[in-house]
């Protein structure tokens, strides 16, 4: 890399806390991304949705922020990163759907929980002219943050990189559905009520949703297993930000909390590590120290041009 860049990499590193040898992971694996990225947009007729999906923990919003800041210093594009977890419904409407249709819906996450409309809307103004603000979600407070306190930006910007636990992910076969994936399942959805809807919001708006990304980069978790590991891990990093800034009444999760917390996103995880390399573009497969061991091209990519493989 170049010296500004690295210089810029490397400040990076240090905001992010990430361990100094990851200078070497962004020169091997993300900057031929970016170039990549780069020869899409510029072919592109609109603004380019780059996706980035993977399961909890497993990097995106590192490497979405990394692949905005490469673009914009190496590259000198306009470039954006959203995450599916902006789009997440108000508290107050989660409270409704889970009166109306289940009580697991009360819980954010699962395709249901989110503003689709307003994640489409979001998309559309961010690719023609004007102010564009744009949302976001304070999980401490477990909903949408006010609309004044939302970033504004000038659109259209050339690339929009989203990332998400599920992005991308299609709907399973209604036979997978039959049986639960664990306890959570077994005791608070044994007749499959929330577990179908799910599936029918993933075949139903969201598939609108995911066809606005033109290229998918998928992270690949070794396992479903190392979640639990890996969310741990944001969960006491979100504490000490906390604690460093001195924030108190926060809502932050202990491990058994944690722990069925994350049950809410086992199975589509699970039928996403399976299905998700059909849909994606190029994959990052991970070890279980989030290293990346290999990438190759997905089979989206096997079809479409593109350089990283």
């Amino acid at each position: 890399m170049i010296s500004a860049l690295r210089t810029a990499v490397e400040s990076f590193i240090a905001r992010e806390k990430l361990p100094p040898a990851y200078v070497e992971t962004v020169a091997t694996w993300f900057v031929p991304l970016a170039e990549d990225v780069l020869r899409r947009a510029a072919t592109s007729q609109r603004t380019l949705v780059v996706g980035i999906s993977g399961s909890q923990g497993s990097g995106k919003s590192t490497l979405a922020a990394l692949l905005v800041l490469l673009l914009k210093e190496m590259l000198g594009l306009r470039a954006v990163s959203l995450s599916i977890d902006d789009f997440y419904l108000t508290r107050a409407e989660r409270q409704r759907l889970a009166s109306e249709v289940h009580p697991l819906l009360a819980t954010r996450g699962v395709p249901g929980t989110h503003d689709v409309a307003l994640a489409l809307e979001t998309l559309r103004a961010l690719g023609s002219p004007g102010q564009v603000a744009v949302p976001r979600f304070d999980k401490a407070c477990d909903d949408r943050a006010p609309r004044e306190l939302w970033p504004t930006l000038l659109a259209p910007v050339d690339v929009v990189v989203l990332e998400g636990w599920c992005l991308g992910v299609p709907p399973q076969a209604p036979v997978a559905l039959l049986a639960p994936v664990n306890e959570l399942e077994a005791q608070e959805d044994a007749s499959g009520t929330w577990r179908r809807y799910v599936n029918e919001q993933v075949a139903g708006s969201y598939a609108e949703w995911f066809a606005r990304v033109d290229f998918l980069v998928m992270l690949q978790s070794p396992s479903f297993e190392r979640v639990y590991e890996w969310r741990q891990r944001q969960e006491d990093k979100l504490a000490a930000r906390f604690a460093a800034a001195g924030q108190t009444g926060t809502r932050l999760m202990d491990a058994p909390t944690l722990r069925r917390f994350i049950q809410h996103y086992e199975r589509l995880t699970r039928h996403g590590l399976e299905a998700l390399p059909a849909c994606a573009d190029v994959i990052y497969a991970l070890t279980p120290e989030q290293t990346i061991a290999a990438s190759r091209k997905g089979g989206r990519g096997q079809s479409n041009a593109g350089t990283v493989a």
